[in-house]
């Protein structure tokens, strides 16, 4: 799999000639009202193979749209969406639910709606968030990523990840990342001894278990495709936070991964998509997330990133490990206190 650096838009000055083609070839009236056929796509770094893979040649193909994406943090999508509020540039973003939340709280997104996106009805009732204001087009699982040549059994608990023998075998996500929240949360069960939907809100007992983690973690990430790198070649162990859209697809490549669901319970990632409000080319990027949410979308990226689709009529994706429990936080709890949060990590890891 090719690999690129976070944010490349290389790919700018191949479309910049294209970028204003008229869209006369769409069957659609609306979309031949739009001034160009450029979308500038905020996503997360971790989904490049697929957006070059599948999303973009699909794009190009149904709705006739040069899409350009800029691969990085939910956070900095955020940001991004902020300081360019006056004159938006991306057109569609798609991050995760605790900083759509606050998309939201900005007046930074437009509703997504059954008329100009037919697609929605057809996802699960829980993938749809504030009347419209995003929704969800897939959900991986998060555990622990493991190299196999150097834990042949696995990770059979999130207990593993404090164990003498893993001292310098491990690398977590800061939280800055969204994934970070999965090792923070599990942290809080472990430290707390109380059931997931209570042990959430128990931070001073996560943070105290985030300590005596210390001893064990190589570093602590904000790029995670780095991080995995360490992982393939052996340099640790395990990676925690990890989920299965980005795991299991290199697992099938050949290489010496999986990723483990440990007993005490696995986490439901979300991936959300919403329209940047005000941004260009509303009528396409409304096309673009309705194929995005359609079958063929669904089916494609369900199975290429080992998730689980939104859309009900669709049944290609991720098996779900039998016998263990899915967690999904709090997430208007994440979003108030996230902030914070990410202070206090960084303090305690001394990033």
């Amino acid at each position: 799999m090719t690999k690129r650096t976070m944010g490349d838009l290389s790919r700018r000055s191949v479309l910049k000639g294209s970028a204003y083609a008229a869209l006369g070839t769409l069957a659609t009236p609306a979309l031949l009202r739009a001034q160009s056929s450029e979308l500038v796509i905020g996503c997360a770094g971790s989904h490049t193979a697929w957006m070059e893979e599948i999303v973009i040649p699909h794009m190009k193909s149904t709705i006739g749209a040069d899409i350009l994406f800029e691969g990085t943090k939910s956070s900095v999508n955020l940001e991004k969406m902020s300081s360019n509020k006056d004159a938006p540039y991306l057109s569609v973003v798609q991050m995760d639910d605790p900083v759509m939340i606050q998309a939201v709280e900005a007046d930074l997104l437009t509703p997504i709606t059954a008329d100009a996106v037919p697609n929605m009805t057809d996802l699960r009732p829980d993938a749809v968030h504030m009347d419209g204001m995003w929704c969800n087009y897939v959900q991986p699982w998060a555990g622990v990523a493991y190299n196999t040549e150097f834990a042949p059994d696995g990770v059979p608990s999130w207990t593993t990840l404090w164990s003498p023998e893993a001292k310098g075998q491990l690398i977590i996500p800061s939280l800055q990342n969204t994934e970070g929240m999965w090792t923070l949360f599990a942290a809080a069960m472990l430290g707390s001894g109380k059931p997931f939907s209570e042990a959430q809100y128990e931070i001073d007992a996560a943070f105290a278990k985030l300590e005596e983690l210390k001893p064990n973690l190589l570093s602590v990430y904000t790029t995670m495709s780095q991080a995995f790198n360490l992982l393939e070649q052996g340099e640790i162990t395990m990676l925690a936070g990890n989920f299965s859209s980005y795991a299991l697809p290199r697992k099938n490549e050949g290489v010496p991964v999986d990723l483990a669901a440990p007993s005490e319970g696995i986490f439901a990632m979300p991936s959300g998509i919403c329209l940047v409000k005000g941004g260009p080319n509303p009528e396409l990027a409304q096309a673009y997330v309705n194929e995005m949410l359609g079958s063929d979308m669904q089916s494609a990226i369900a199975d290429f990133a080992s998730s689980v689709p939104a859309n009900t009529t669709v049944t290609a994706g991720a098996i779900i490990p039998d016998g263990v429990p899915i967690y999904s936080p709090d997430w208007a709890f994440v979003a108030a206190n996230r902030r914070d949060w990410i202070e206090r990590f960084d303090k305690l890891m001394a990033i």
